[in-house]
C-alpha cells in the first residue's frame, strides 16, 4: 500500500507562507503544516491553525538559520545577538554541527533552546503531531537524541525521516545522485534507529530535498506514478509571495509555484489515479495500531 502525507515547512516564517498554507489546505491537498514557532509571523500561523481544525501541526525545530526563542545570555555558545538581547541562528550548518557535537556547554544551551521551542509549542494549544527540524537539522545524532528525549516529554510520537530515495526522482527528472545524498540516507539509518527505539514513528520514503523548493505541479505529478510503497512525506515550501527575509534566505526557491502545485488538479488526479491513500501523521499510527490488535 502506498501512503501519502503532504506537508508544508516554515508555518510562521511570514504571513506569505502562512496564507498559502491556509489555501493548500482548504483547496488542496496540504494536510498537515510545521510550525517555527520562533518564526516572525508565528503568532499568525497559530491563529489560523485555530481556525483549520483539521491541518495536523507539529514542530519544526530551527536551530540553523533562523530566529531563537532563548535570550542570547542564554546560548550565547551557539547564536548570535540580534538586538535588545535576541538570539538567531547563523546559516553555517557544518560549523554548528561540529560545535554542537563537540562543546559541553553548546549541548547544554542546544538542549534548553530545544526545550524553550518544545513548551512554546505547548504553550500555543496546538495538538502537537509531529516534529522535524529546519535544514533537516535532526539528521545531527546529538540534535536528534535531544529532540526525540525533550520531545517524548511533550507528547512526541512522530519525527520525519528526511530519506528521498533515487530512483522515483530520476524516473521524472535525470538526477545525479551525489555524495551529499548519499550521506544523508547513512546518516537517516541513525536517526531511524534512535526514532525507533524511543517507540516513536517515522516515515518510510521522503521527497523535497532534490527538489527543494521547485516542487513543480508538472513535477509532483509525474513523481505519484514512481512514488514507491510505504509511507511517503512529500514537503513543500509554498507563499503567496516573497517577502525581504524569504528573497535573502531562499531566493532561488519556486514558492509560487509550490503553491500551485498543491492545489493543482493534476496532482490530485495522479493521487487517486494511482490508488495512492492520503493519510495523517495520526492517522497513519492509528492504522497500524488496529491492524496490530487484529
Amino acid at each position: 500500500m502506498r501512503k501519502l502525507i503532504v506537508s508544508a515547512d516554515d508555518f510562521g516564517l511570514s504571513e506569505e507562507v502562512n496564507e498559502a498554507v491556509e489555501r493548500a489546505h482548504r483547496e488542496g491537498l496540504l494536510s498537515t503544516a510545521s510550525l517555527m514557532v520562533a518564526g516572525p509571523a508565528a503568532s499568525d500561523a497559530i491563529k489560523r491553525a485555530r481556525r483549520l481544525p483539521d491541518l495536523q501541526v507539529g514542530l519544526h525545530c530551527v536551530l540553523v538559520e533562523g530566529d531563537a526563542l532563548s535570550p542570547y545570555q542564554d546560548i550565547s555558545h551557539i547564536a548570535e545577538e540580534t538586538g535588545e538581547g535576541r538570539a538567531a541562528f547563523h546559516g553555517r550548518q557544518a560549523a554548528l554541527g561540529v560545535r554542537y557535537f563537540f562543546h559541553p556547554a553548546a549541548r547544554r544551551e542546544l538542549r534548553r533552546e530545544i526545550r524553550a521551542q518544545f513548551r512554546a509549542f505547548t504553550a500555543s494549544g496546538l495538538r502537537l503531531d509531529h516534529a522535524n527540524a529546519h535544514k533537516h537539522m535532526h539528521l545531527h545524532p546529538t540534535i536528534g537524541r535531544l529532540m526525540i528525549r525533550i520531545g517524548a516529554e511533550y507528547g512526541l510520537r512522530h519525527i520525519r525521516l528526511p530519506i528521498e530515495p533515487a530512483s522515483p526522482i530520476n524516473a521524472v527528472t535525470p538526477h545525479h545522485d551525489g555524495f551529499g545524498a548519499k550521506a544523508m540516507r547513512r546518516w537517516c539509518r541513525l536517526l531511524r534507529w534512535q526514532i525507533h527505539r524511543a517507540g516513536m514513528t517515522s516515515n518510510d520514503w521522503c521527497f523535497g530535498l532534490a527538489w527543494s523548493g521547485a516542487m513543480t505541479p508538472s513535477r509532483v505529478a509525474a513523481l505519484m506514478p514512481h512514488l514507491p510503497p510505504g509511507l511517503s512525506e512529500i514537503y513543500f515550501h509554498p507563499a503567496t509571495g516573497k517577502n525581504t527575509l524569504i528573497s535573502s534566505t531562499m531566493p532561488d526557491y519556486l514558492h509560487e509555484a509550490e503553491l500551485d502545485a498543491l492545489l493543482a488538479p493534476a496532482f490530485r488526479d495522479a493521487v487517486r489515479t494511482n490508488r495512492i491513500n492520503l493519510t495523517t501523521w495520526s492517522g497513519h499510527a492509528a492504522i497500524q495500531q488496529a491492524m496490530m490488535r487484529a
